[in-house]
């Protein structure tokens, strides 16, 4: 299986939904919402797909960062559950990241659930550090969210191989 990330359309309302609600089965965001979100002008939404079926979404992530504001946040992702655990986490997240500086963004924020270790450790791990603590941000369940914050690393180009070679 090759999986593939493309911008995601707004066919793919359906199937982002049905894994937005799937994920996140008390806060899921509202349709009306969502919708908003992939047709807004500084919103950058991917899908990722199996390139045998590329209408069956398996994840997807936004991005919110206005041109020329120097920082942005990362509105949501989801892995379908059964691709979890393989890294599509990960390589949505750097797309993100690479996509937040392309739009010249120095900083990237982010809320994470309290109760969601796995998350937490994934964007540790790419150099999110806490900021601060939302009592009681996602509702229905009352669970606190931790905030967090990117200092958007510089691109970095590397040879090839030997002097720039391919080999």
């Amino acid at each position: 299986m090759s999986i593939l990330l493309r911008r995601a359309r707004p066919t793919d309302l359906d199937a982002i939904m049905g894994l937005e609600r799937a994920t996140f089965v008390t806060d899921a965001w509202p349709v009306d919402a969502m919708r908003r979100e992939l047709e807004a002008a500084h919103t950058y939404y991917l899908v990722a797909v199996d390139d045998a079926h590329p209408d069956v979404v398996i994840g997807y992530a936004g991005l919110l960062a206005p041109a020329g504001s120097g920082q942005g946040d990362i509105q949501t992702i989801a892995v379908d559950e059964a691709h979890r655990g393989k890294g599509l986490g990960r390589t949505l997240m750097h797309a993100l990241i690479a996509e937040a500086r392309r739009r010249s963004a120095a900083e990237l924020f982010l809320e994470v659930r309290a109760d969601n270790p796995v998350a937490q450790a994934l964007y540790e791990s790419l150099g999110f550090t806490s900021i601060g603590v939302r009592r009681g941000y996602y509702q229905p369940d009352g669970v606190d969210a931790i905030a967090m914050r990117l200092e958007v690393p510089p691109a970095v180009t590397m040879p090839a191989g030997p002097e720039g070679s391919s080999r």
